[in-house]
């Protein structure tokens, strides 16, 4: 294939040659146009000048894609002076032609101009694909972000659990009896109890949880989905969930727990109560992207039956102004 190329921004009809390209380029990520439109396109912060495209020959072998906050994820909270770099790729037949450095330095460039001084290569709320860079599956692309000065910040693991043996320990149908007995309210939640929900997922855990509930239940999430504990007083102490994402009714998550009762075992009885639902509805895997290996969380998914499937690095590049 011939080596001219050039790099321009979207235009209106390159998604469906994006999402093949993405396809080829990332096998362990394949993308639709139906996906490609509503995670990236229709996400609340972007613009089109921050999306280039690589052309060859007339056909789209490449993109990046840069994003600052244009709406804050909670309150007005632009976060200035950061910008994030979800996704980039270059289809293998036009690789080794500076297509990849030239998309990620355009971005890092449209992001300076934005007056973004941390850069980071992870998701941005609300929408996202990935985490951040699976090195394993694509090591061309850690070697070119490494060279333009990214270093890793965290990993992150995906976790995998198959359903088909799935039976919920009695130790743990007799702690939600015990606790019941008690006062405290244990199961599915109700369309009532999600403010007091929101309110907890939003102020005591990630603004962005509180968005996804509320969206996914607007957008039709069945409360069955999800499952809730408050104390004898009726306060909400945490919950978990699934289906809350894209409507994938075996990803799991998200899940929380107040601080003051971590550690009492409240998390693993509403880990248990969802697990149980999911088979419950057909679900053959429970599946998330996102939590830390060693934390307690991640402690408590491989006691549960959870297995690693992939590792993720955010990454992180700052730039003296």
């Amino acid at each position: 294939m011939s080596s001219t190329w050039d790099i321009r921004t979207y235009q209106a009809g390159d998604a469906p040659a994006i999402a093949a390209a993405w396809t080829l380029a990332a096998p362990n990520d394949p993308m639709t146009t139906d996906r490609f439109v509503k995670q990236m396109l229709l996400d609340r912060n972007f613009d089109k000048q921050g999306l280039l495209v690589a052309v060859q020959d007339g056909r789209i072998v490449g993109a990046a894609l840069g994003l600052t906050r244009r709406i804050a994820a909670y309150g007005d909270n632009l976060e200035t002076g950061h910008g994030w770099i979800p996704f980039f790729f270059v289809a293998p037949e036009a690789r080794r032609a500076g297509i990849g450095r030239a998309l990620v330095t355009g971005v890092l460039d449209w992001l300076e101009s934005k007056e973004a001084t941390t850069t980071f290569f992870s998701c941005s709320t609300p929408n996202y694909i990935l985490p951040g860079l699976d090195k394993a599956a694509y090591p061309e692309a850690d070697a070119l972000l490494t060279g333009l000065g990214f270093t890793t910040l965290y990993e992150a693991v995906a976790m995998d659990r198959w359903l088909g043996d799935y039976i919920m320990p009695e130790s743990i149908r007799a702690r939600i009896a015990a606790l019941r007995e008690e006062g405290y309210t244990i199961g599915e939640a109700t369309a009532e109890d999600l403010p007091d929900l929101i309110e907890l997922a939003t102020t005591s855990f990630e603004p962005d949880w509180g968005r996804a509930i509320r969206e996914s239940y607007l957008g039709g999430l069945p409360p069955e989905r999800i499952m809730m504990v408050r104390d004898p007083d009726g306060e909400a102490l945490g919950w978990a969930m699934h289906g809350t994402y894209e409507a994938v009714i075996d990803r799991f998550g998200p899940f929380g727990v107040v601080t003051k009762r971590r550690g009492t075992g409240l998390g693993e009885i509403l880990l248990h109560l969802t697990l149980e639902r999911m088979r419950a509805l057909g679900a053959h895997n429970a599946w998330f992207l996102w939590t830390g290996a060693d934390s307690p969380a991640g402690h408590l998914y491989l006691k549960t039956g959870f297995r690693i499937t992939r590792t993720f690095a955010v990454l992180k590049r700052t730039i003296d102004k």
